[in-house]
């Protein structure tokens, strides 16, 4: 029987996160998921489908999209931000909802209604390194944007991020007659939280896994791991557990766990490892205290792919 080809194709990728998540959700969690329900019905999923657009999966605290033009992806996250913008103006400083996106082109892989690839991981990684309120695209998105809408690009240089082989260049999108440093109408970085306070009970952010398998296109098994992880933790209601979209913000992103622990309010964070051969799967989790930076706890995992869950099970149980 014919080996089944994997589906490619480019497009523009949307990677989109709430700032602050976890603190607007421990204030008032019922208030603030209706709120997003709201926003997403009203504003954000029909925005996206008047830009031609497709959400491909959302998350409790963000979302990501495919477009198959970049001009239409900037449009579209820039019209996204000014209106939530204009909805802030009534709404408490500490309750108002930012979103920060990012934006990139690239070659995806297709599993059903999901994609993968870098594409998708580059659009992560810029997410996670713009402000609140602010929209950062990749070289290719600028290329292929700009002069035909109507916004300028801000060059940001060129980053280093993880598990990305060149560093990608930068840019930062502004609506046509915005200041070019920053909207009036958005927080500075500084009004994001730089350090948040302890909860009352122990809490925990489970980072991105580095994939050690040498095979980009196992990038997203290992992100599976994180993702299966934190929902695991979350279970369990004696855990203060980071959302997993809030903590994928650092995928890419040289921190170390003492300013991690500060900016999400947690007292430690899991790191660790995902290594795929064939049939086989090697899990290195490590349990860091983030005042002092002490390793608390760490372990290797070894099993066949079939028993993956069990894995999962054996470290949320540790």
């Amino acid at each position: 029987m014919a080996e089944q080809r994997v589906q490619r194709r480019l497009a523009a990728i949307m990677a989109a996160d709430v700032v602050g998540y976890s603190r607007l959700i421990e204030t008032d969690e019922e208030g603030m998921r209706a709120r997003l329900r709201g926003l997403s019905a009203e504003l954000i999923d029909p925005k996206i489908a008047a830009d031609g657009g497709r959400i491909v999966k959302t998350m409790g605290d963000g979302f990501l999209a495919e477009f198959a033009s970049a001009v239409d992806a900037v449009r579209c996250a820039l019209d996204i931000l000014q209106a939530i913008a204009r909805r802030n103006t009534d709404v408490d400083e500490e309750n108002r909802i930012w979103f920060r996106i990012g934006i990139n082109v690239g070659d995806i892989t297709v599993e059903g209604d999901d994609i993968h690839g870098d594409g998708v991981n580059v659009a992560a990684r810029l997410e996670g390194l713009s402000a609140p309120g602010e929209v950062y695209v990749s070289g290719t998105v600028y290329d292929q944007a700009a002069g035909k809408l109507a916004a300028s690009f801000e060059a940001l240089g060129e980053k280093s991020v993880k598990n990305i082989a060149r560093p990608v260049r930068v840019y930062r999108a502004v609506l046509a007659g915005e200041d070019a440093a920053r909207s009036a109408d958005r927080p500075p970085v500084a009004q994001a939280p730089a350090t948040l306070a302890l909860p009352d009970k122990p809490s925990i952010a489970v980072l991105p896994f580095d994939n050690m398998s040498g095979d980009p296109e196992q990038e997203h098994f290992a992100d599976g791991v994180v993702e299966a992880l934190t929902a695991a933790l979350s279970r369990i209601r004696a855990f203060f557990v980071i959302a997993r979209n809030s903590a994928f913000a650092y995928k890419g992103r040289a921190l170390n766990v003492r300013e991690i622990g500060r900016e999400l309010g947690v007292a430690y964070v899991l790191e660790g490892s995902v290594q795929r051969a064939g049939e086989r799967v090697r899990i290195t989790v490590q349990l860091i205290e983030t005042e002092g930076g002490a390793h608390l706890w760490a372990e290797k995992y070894d099993g066949a792919l079939d028993d993956i869950f069990d894995l999962q099970d054996r470290i949320t149980e540790q």
